[in-house]
């Protein structure tokens, strides 16, 4: 039986420095839209990151969507307080 061939030092190389920019440009993809919707809707832009997360990247667009924004909660006159006219 003949021993496992152990891949040369060179081609694990290239393989990161395709892997690893790749991933980079997967994660801006992914994070800087939904930074612009976060930030539109009122919420951190930060909360974007979990987009990078397992998990949360299932239940973040669901929160976002189904959450009283705080950017409309703002643009709303309160009843105490009619806008000037």
């Amino acid at each position: 039986m003949e021993p496992a061939a152990v891949p040369s030092v060179l081609s694990v190389l290239v393989v990161f420095l395709i892997a690893i920019p790749f991933a980079v440009l997967m994660a801006l993809l992914t994070v800087l839209p939904f930074w612009k919707i976060c930030a539109k809707a009122g919420f951190p832009g930060a909360l974007s990151l979990l987009m990078l997360v397992p998990i949360a990247n299932i239940i973040l667009p669901f929160y976002i969507a189904f959450a009283d924004w705080p950017a409309l909660r703002q643009a709303q006159p309160s009843p105490m307080n009619p806008p000037a006219r």
